[in-house]
């Protein structure tokens, strides 16, 4: 059987809330996880403590923000501009705080060719008189690099409509718009943090966190993984977190025992 063509994984790292030990989490866990060829990019504005085999690329160029808004969420969109860091092919994007909790090839086998992302979770309670809505959670999303500028392009001609959260109250809003056909990942293989393992108030305050059974674990606003472990309390009771110290056997650097690991490109 010949080896599976190689793919791209794409994050994007800059300013201080995620430190460069996010990055190298994520780089060795995908190293665990996948088991095909691979070119682990991070396009950053500081490559300073990336790991080897990291390849730190610079942030994608500025379509027209004041210095001082850019980079920002919106650069998830100018990352599809075709010869982006020469990518191409395909290119699973990656949040630096997802956590990786078993194999991910399939993020590859499934669809290939096409546009997919995270079906975006809203709270349960807002679903009992409508269903959800059609936005996809740009945490894990891929695309055929090289040929998805239509995405970046459609950015620039409408940036004003782009940055009006009136009419896209997200990033992700305009990006499920500029992609035109978009396919959910199944709902087993990522799952959020807040929405599936947190018990909702008041069973949070004496619960812990369960252990989902899922392929990559979001954690998408906060509490972070290393928070979650922790424990976490931003004052409101309803978003207390107890310690999950569950989360270390995945979201850490060294292999863990008895997982093989794929090769990436050098």
């Amino acid at each position: 059987m010949s080896e599976p063509a190689s793919v791209n994984i794409l994050c994007l790292k800059w300013g201080k809330r995620y430190p460069a030990s996010y990055t190298n989490i994520l780089y060795h866990s995908v190293k665990r996880h996948l088991h095909r060829p691979f070119r682990f990019v991070c396009a950053t504005d500081d490559p300073t403590g990336l790991d080897e085999g990291i390849d730190a690329v610079p942030l994608p160029p500025n379509p027209g923000y004041p210095e001082n808004q850019w980079p920002g969420i919106f650069a998830k969109l100018a990352i599809y501009q075709d010869g982006y860091a020469q990518l191409q092919g395909p290119t699973l994007f990656l949040d630096v705080d997802v956590v990786i909790m078993n194999d991910i090839d399939c993020f590859f086998d499934y669809l290939p060719g096409k546009n997919c992302m995270i079906h975006n979770w809203i709270e349960w309670h807002k679903t009992i008189f409508r269903k959800r809505p059609f936005i996809g959670n740009s945490s894990i999303f891929r695309f055929e690099a090289g040929k998805c500028g239509y995405v970046y392009e459609a950015f620039l001609r409408e940036f004003k409509e782009a940055n009006d959260n009136t009419i896209y109250p997200t990033e992700q809003a305009y990006m499920t718009h500029a992609l035109g056909e978009v396919h959910w990942w199944p709902e087993e293989w990522a799952r959020s943090f807040k929405r599936t393992c947190r018990p909702i108030f008041p069973l949070n305050l004496i619960q812990t966190p369960a252990e989902p059974d899922t392929k990559i674990l979001v954690f998408h606003g906060a509490p972070d993984p290393d928070q979650a472990i922790a424990g976490f309390d931003d004052g409101k009771k309803h978003h207390r977190v107890l310690p999950c110290p569950w989360i270390e056997k995945y979201w850490c650097v060294e292999p863990q025992k008895g997982n093989s690991s794929s090769a990436p490109l050098s």
